[in-house]
């Protein structure tokens, strides 16, 4: 270690200062307090350049909870940070930030529900009836099936009626793949629909109208905004880290038994003057979540 090449550069002058203070005691004197000094100085720095050398702090998981109406569900995540490299002003940590979305996959149905469905008298009638987020790694897959209706109303005879134009069910499949946003902070979902099986005229207005972009687009929005909960950085880092703390990747996972998961890999570069703090809180964090 580097912290002992240089105790190893100062102990030989303290030996060497010792043997000469008879032929010049005064100057032996100032010249062993400024080696002291400099061996006093190291050694305060120790416990920093150990806590940061070889490093480990693993995060135990923890429960993060997202809601919907008035339910509340659970993503579970957890966060290895390791030492990775240093240099004289930065010290490097890797981080690995998992989540569990197994409470997302159980409760995906009344989550998507709670955006999708409508009831409109004279205009559509949306109702989602079963939804599954599966693992196809590094994408998900969200299936969706769906009962649609639009209708119109005219007045006869004195009185508005409601007339059916459309009606049907889908199942409307939507790959996604994670990825980073620009601040390498947040992450964003890429979707693409798959092959759409739909009754009669719904399945071109779900292909080419706005209706399919719609659905599409608030699939995307409920999954992201629930795994954005369990993957927020400020969820499970202390605030000391947060600040230098950036995402490299993302990718969905196949945690086993039809569970998914979704793996964040980053970085967190500490400025040597905040190592000291930022080192104290992780240890603090993992001793707290351990208990």
């Amino acid at each position: 270690m580097r912290f002992f090449a240089k105790w190893k550069s100062i102990s030989p002058s303290l030996s060497v200062y010792s043997n000469n203070f008879v032929l010049n005691p005064e100057e032996s004197i100032a010249q062993t307090s400024r080696a002291l000094l400099r061996a006093a100085a190291l050694l305060a720095t120790l416990p920093i350049i150990l806590a940061a050398q070889d490093a480990t702090f693993k995060i135990p998981p923890q429960k993060i909870p997202f809601t919907f109406k008035d339910q509340q569900a659970y993503i579970v995540a957890s966060a290895t940070v390791s030492m990775l490299a240093k240099t004289s002003d930065v010290q490097t940590f890797r981080l690995q930030l998992n989540a569990d979305l197994t409470g997302l996959q159980e409760n995906l149905t009344p989550l998507l529900a709670a955006q999708l469905d409508k009831d409109d008298k004279c205009g559509e009638r949306i109702a989602i009836q079963q939804a599954t987020l599966t693992p196809a790694p590094p994408a998900a897959v969200a299936t969706v099936q769906l009962h649609y209706e639009r209708f119109a109303c005219v007045k006869a005879f004195g009185k508005q009626q409601a007339k059916r134009l459309v009606a049907g069910n889908a199942v409307v499949p939507i790959r996604m793949t994670p990825a980073v946003e620009q601040d390498n902070t947040q992450l964003r979902l890429n979707p693409e629909v798959g092959e759409i099986q739909a009754d009669g005229s719904l399945g071109e207005l779900l292909h080419n109208g706005s209706l399919g972009e719609m659905i599409r687009e608030k699939i995307r929005d409920s999954i992201l905004h629930a795994m954005q909960k369990g993957a927020n950085l400020s969820a499970t880092l202390p605030p000391a880290a947060q600040p230098y703390a950036t995402i490299a990747s993302a990718q969905f996972q196949d945690a086993g038994a039809g569970h998914l998961a979704v793996q964040l890999i980053g970085e967190i570069r500490v400025p040597r003057d905040q190592l000291q703090a930022v080192t104290q809180q992780l240890k603090s964090r993992v001793a707290a979540a351990a208990r």
